[in-house]
């Protein structure tokens, strides 16, 4: 599987969330770390699939979507750990440690398999 096909729709989720968050609340930090962190998320998902498209990995997009996805898995594990509510901190908080996770493994495995050009 593709980084992108995850991290597309995690940065969306999170946007969504972090719009929600935001308008339930009118909690900033919602906006700012929902919203931003997916869109950053989306955007480098983008970059992900557009390079795929050339037959490459953009290990930067890779890279990006590890350290914004340990973040949020930290930030919002802290959060969890002092709230105990599992709406958002406890959901956001497994759903990043699963995508960072996931990003370590690509990393590991040298990014998104390129099949070999059909002759």
């Amino acid at each position: 599987m593709h980084d992108f096909c995850f991290t597309i729709p995690y940065g969306i989720l999170l946007v969504i969330g972090g719009i929600f968050g935001y308008l339930k609340k009118q909690s900033l930090a919602s906006l700012g770390g929902g919203g931003g962190a997916g869109l950053l998320l989306t955007l480098a998902g983008y970059l992900s699939l557009k390079a795929f498209e050339k037959r490459k990995n953009s290990y930067f997009a890779l890279i990006l979507e590890t350290i914004i996805a340990a973040a949020l898995a930290f930030v919002m594990g802290q959060r969890y750990i002092e709230t105990s509510k599992i709406m958002p901190a406890g959901i956001v908080a497994g759903l990043s440690a699963l995508m960072t996770s996931f990003y370590i493994y690509k990393l590991a495995t040298g990014g998104n398999y390129i099949p070999a050009k059909a002759e």
